[in-house]
């Protein structure tokens, strides 16, 4: 895995380049002009980790390059790994730049702090908030807590310390972002070593867009799978009269049921449950008290949303949203994205398709599609 190369002044050519691309690996499908949603070309992703570097007295951040390695008469290739220091990265946020040198000079001058200091990872937002968490090869006792905390104190920031079966919140264990869409301001709790949108401007624009390929829906439900912390349920919840959203991950679901307080939407309801029970339990073959609870008799879905893994959707998933007028499907491999829309174009037509630059200078990019089921 390579380091990106952030170069502000090649950003327009390097997002040409990705536009070609998923042009390229769409061309087989009917899709309407592809819509081109750019990204800040520096300090973009507002969470970042590292690894802390000991060499002699001296300590450092660092990430590691991975590259291919020529084959040789007596072996078949290999990889190889080497260490890159890093004082400032200019992917992660203008928060996270100004704190790494801060921390380090911190651990330079504690040995209570620096002592097997194995990972630093940041957590930061658009509204201010920064969270860093250090994880470590021992125990942390009181002398690191009493450190530890004057440290946040010193900088303005909240700090966790992980170890072993340990896990130390000083403060609190997440922080509140705040994201613009439309006029109008969302807030959400983002928990530490939780899933979140690491690139916080664009995702403002994927909401933005959620909101404007599902406008005019307020009179039938949404159904929305992998819904993580409700980035898109709260987003989305005014565009439709009721919105069922789904996650499987305990921690996620505890995060949106507060975001959706957070944010007085009283029309959502979200349920832990995989994608698979759920669908089960629209069948009618899954019971139980989390089924109950969603009472679904009372739905009338028009449309489904999923941001699925970077494995995409299996064919039975792709079976089961295929019976819903509208699907709204945010990919983050378009690779997989393309074999799914294989599938669901047989009883769909593509509608909207966007592209949204969330990781600058890689390979990689995010895309957004709506689906419109054919006349019958």
């Amino acid at each position: 895995m390579a380091i990106p190369q952030v170069e502000p002044q090649y950003y327009d050519a390097q997002l040409a380049a990705k536009c070609d691309a998923v042009t390229r690996l769409f061309a087989g499908f009917d899709t309407p002009p592809l819509e081109i949603h750019d990204s800040p070309p520096s300090h973009y992703r507002q969470r970042c980790e590292f690894r802390l570097w000991h060499e002699d007295n001296d300590v450092f951040y660092a990430m590691f390059e991975v590259e291919d390695v020529a084959p040789s008469e007596s072996d078949s290739g290999r990889k190889k790994k080497s260490t890159v220091r890093l004082d400032q990265y200019p992917v992660a946020s203008e928060a996270i730049n100004a704190l790494m040198p801060k921390l380090r000079e911190a651990f330079l001058a504690s040995d209570v702090l620096r002592r097997k200091l194995f990972q630093v990872e940041f957590l930061t937002t658009l509204s201010g908030e920064s969270l860093v968490t250090l994880v470590y090869h021992r125990p942390l006792d009181a002398d690191w807590e009493q450190e530890a905390r004057a440290l946040e104190q010193a900088l303005g920031i909240m700090i966790i310390g992980r170890s072993r079966k340990q896990r130390l919140v000083l403060t609190r264990d997440h922080v509140w972002e705040r994201l613009h869409v439309n006029g109008k301001a969302f807030v959400y709790q983002q928990v530490e070593n939780s899933f979140t949108q690491p690139n916080a401007r664009v995702c403002e624009k994927m909401l933005g867009w959620a909101q404007d390929v599902t406008a005019g829906s307020q009179k039938r439900d949404l159904v929305e799978l992998y819904c993580g912390n409700g980035n898109f349920t709260i987003a989305l919840a005014d565009n439709f009269r009721r919105v069922l959203a789904t996650e499987i991950s305990r921690t996620s679901v505890a995060s949106a049921q507060i975001n959706l307080q957070a944010n007085d939407v009283d029309n959502a309801h979200v349920a832990r449950m995989s994608a698979e029970d759920f669908a089960l339990a629209l069948k009618g073959e899954k019971h139980g008290r989390r089924v109950a609870e969603m009472a679904l008799e009372g739905y009338d879905f028009s449309t489904v949303l999923v941001d699925p893994p970077r494995a995409g959707l299996d064919n039975a998933s792709c079976a089961q949203i295929s019976g819903y007028e509208r699907i709204v499907y945010i990919s983050c491999n378009p690779e997989t994205l393309a074999q799914n829309l294989a599938l669901l174009t047989r009883t769909h037509r593509i509608e909207r398709f966007a592209l949204f630059d969330q990781f600058p200078f890689t390979d990689h990019c995010e895309c957004g599609v709506l689906l419109i089921r054919h006349a019958e």
